[in-house]
């Protein structure tokens, strides 16, 4: 899911993937931003007031096109004790836009997409985040994982959601940059 996404990936999808994309996704809202349709989620309340505190809403709320592994709720909640309440000081806000632009790739990249780059790249795809570092993402039977810089993994939960700037794949757990 890193920007320069080959054709060849995009479009070698296999019969498992329609199965995933139809087991998985979501409608998502079309016709919303990320940020609005992650504002309508009530699994995304704490990413949201981690983009607010953070000053990402008019960066998630523009053009894009972007692909978000969006936390829950729950996936926040695994986070050790006074986690997020640290994470969200005013002093804090370097750290706290690095761990959410982790989870942010450039490109519209959907669930079938995402697993056709895995599938072509031998089992596991590299992306490219906005912060900088890499997520590896890899099938476990019909579920996409990611596994971030410290090698802690996080399954996506819920697929395209579709927002007007990119799309929205839920995930149940946090992605931390090295």
């Amino acid at each position: 899911m890193r920007l320069p996404i080959s054709m060849a990936a995009a479009i070698a999808l296999t019969a498992a993937v329609p199965a995933y994309a139809d087991h998985h996704s979501g409608s998502g809202h079309a016709g919303s931003t990320i940020v609005e349709t992650a504002v309508a989620s009530p699994q995304h309340e704490t990413l949201v007031a981690a983009v607010k505190a953070a000053n990402l809403v008019d960066t998630l709320g523009g053009e894009g096109p972007y692909t978000v592994f969006a936390p829950t709720d729950a996936a926040f909640d695994k986070l050790p004790a006074g986690t997020v309440a640290d994470l969200l000081k005013p002093e804090n806000e370097g750290m706290l836009r690095s761990v959410l632009t982790y989870h942010v790739v450039p490109g519209n990249v959907t669930a079938s997409q995402l697993v056709g780059m895995i599938q072509s790249n031998g089992g596991s795809a590299e992306l490219k985040t906005v912060q900088g570092g890499m997520l590896t993402a890899s099938l476990s039977g019909d579920d996409v994982i990611l596994t971030d810089a410290s090698g802690g993994t996080a399954t996506v939960v819920q697929a395209d959601l579709k927002a007007s700037n990119g799309v929205i794949h839920a995930t149940n757990a946090v992605s931390m940059p090295g």
